[in-house]
């Protein structure tokens, strides 16, 4: 079977894709529609779904409870019909009496279309009458079929499936002077029910489609009612946007929407008074705080023209690298900064160290290091600088713990101090030197790869790897976020 199937499996799992496609483009389609249709369509849209599902979910509920109350009140008559013939059949089976048996069987029947037989049987389940003459004298088969309900005194009543459809089969047992003399069975035909339900369904999707129509008109009122307060709003937010804002939105109603329209007005004359002077006070700062930068950056650079230009650069890689792990503008922004400040610290570091020739002896490669934790006391003394402190402190310190100043381990070390490492050593190593010429891209880059795990956060490096693939060629410097 597997054997024959093989050759149709790859077409039927291209078919199944194609049609998981073409639903996700479907749901895709619906979402974007939705996202770009009126208010209006929305609330209607909302109202209508509620009421539908809600209708629909208590259509299901009621038809559950009628099926089973008319269910129940069927057996409950085949158990009632049952005993009233079992009481009466006791006497006329012990006096063998088939005339009087043949007659209660005979009304049974005849005043209950939903009967599709009834029988009295003996202890040995020997047919002695039935609705049907030529099962009579017969044995009555057992019945294979599904127990539906058993009472105490004795009657059961089972569910099974024949050729006639689906039956309850309702056994009530004939009892005369404490004595068992038998059975009375009636099978009941649930025929009825699916009938029923039928009707009940019908009634129901009218009821329904009323529902909805309803919900539909309801929602256009509601639309309306909401819709013209919620215009103005959006039309005054657009003007408050663009400075166009000149007469006070109009109020149409009392309610919560009137109140949030007249503490609209009021927020609107509050800022069109505060917008002159909170555009001045927001320029100065920020002239203010690009030059404190530039002044901060420059005067790092000054000490030793080797490096000129260092932090800039600094700033594009690491700013790269930020960008491709998906940082967000704010943090790539603060990133750039941060770097313009990483070496802040080297205003302290005396020049007969910062612009020895040769290579720094212990004693001197010590004072060097101590440049970091020089640069986060400077940044400590102005509070707005505080969130740049990490990087400054941390951008020395390695991935297996080694680094300084304070040993940090893995990512415990602040992640933009974990990218400037990086792009710092990778500058440092393509720059020239008093005591070395610069590495090619390709050597700075091989020797960054063998740091991996070692120096530098290894998910970092194989994206700054990729990235210098991508970009072997930085020929301008990114502009720090609000610089002149």
């Amino acid at each position: 079977m597997i054997a024959v199937l093989r050759p149709f499996i790859p077409k039927a799992t291209s078919y199944l894709q194609a049609l998981l496609r073409f639903f996700q483009a479907a749901v895709l389609l619906i979402t974007q529609r939705y996202r770009s249709a009126s208010l209006r369509f929305k609330i209607a849209f909302f109202v209508v779904i509620l009421m539908t599902s809600t209708s629909f979910i208590l259509c299901i509920i009621t038809v559950q409870i009628m099926n089973n109350y008319i269910l129940n009140e069927i057996i409950k008559r085949g158990e009632s019909v049952g005993k009233s013939i079992a009481a009466s059949a006791g006497y006329n089976l012990l006096s063998k009496d088939l005339l009087a048996l043949d007659n209660l069987v005979f009304k049974a029947k005849s005043s209950n279309n939903d009967m599709l037989y009834v029988a009295i049987v003996d202890q040995d389940m020997k047919t002695v009458v039935h609705s049907d003459t030529e099962m009579i004298g017969l044995n009555k088969p057992v019945v294979q079929g599904k127990l539906y309900k058993e009472a105490v005194d004795g009657t059961t009543v089972n569910e099974f499936t024949n050729s006639s459809g689906s039956i309850f089969e309702i056994l009530c047992p004939i009892v005369f002077m404490k004595k068992s003399l038998g059975s009375v069975i009636i099978g009941m035909d649930r025929s009825i029910l699916l009938e029923a339900k039928r009707k009940i369904r019908n009634m129901i999707l009218i009821v329904f489609g009323f529902i909805v129509v309803l919900g539909i008109f309801a929602s256009s009122l509601l639309a309306s009612f909401l819709i013209k307060p919620i215009k103005e709003l959006s039309a005054g937010v657009e003007e408050l946007k663009y400075s166009t804002a000149k007469n006070p939105l109009r109020v149409y109603s009392q309610d919560e929407l009137g109140k949030l329209t007249r503490n609209f007005n009021e927020m609107a004359a509050l800022i069109a008074n505060q917008r002159g002077k909170l555009t001045e006070y927001a320029r100065d700062l920020e002239e203010a705080y690009v030059s404190m930068v530039k002044v901060v950056a420059a005067a790092i650079d000054a000490r030793d023209s080797y490096t000129h230009g260092h932090s800039a650069r600094v700033a594009q890689l690491s700013f790269l690298l930020g960008e491709q792990i998906g940082l967000p503008k704010e943090d790539l922004r603060d990133l750039e900064v941060a770097c313009l400040f990483h070496d802040v610290g080297k205003i302290k570091t005396p020049d007969s160290i910062l612009l020895k020739p040769s290579k720094l002896n212990e004693t001197e490669y010590k004072e060097m290091k101590q440049h970091v934790v020089d640069g986060a006391s400077i940044l400590s003394w102005a509070p707005s600088l505080s969130k740049y402190i990490p990087s400054t402190r941390h951008h020395h310190e390695w991935h297996n713990g080694k680094g300084y100043p304070d040993g940090l381990v893995g990512d415990n070390i602040p992640l933009f101090a974990a990218i400037i490492s990086i792009a710092d050593a990778f500058d440092a190593m393509t720059s020239d030197r008093p005591y070395r010429k610069a590495l090619s891209n390709e050597e700075a880059l091989r020797r960054i790869a063998r740091k991996s795990g070692i120096q530098f956060r290894p998910n970092l490096v194989a994206i700054f790897l990729e990235l210098m693939e991508k970009n072997r060629v930085l020929d301008e410097p990114i502009r720090v976020a609000g610089a002149a």
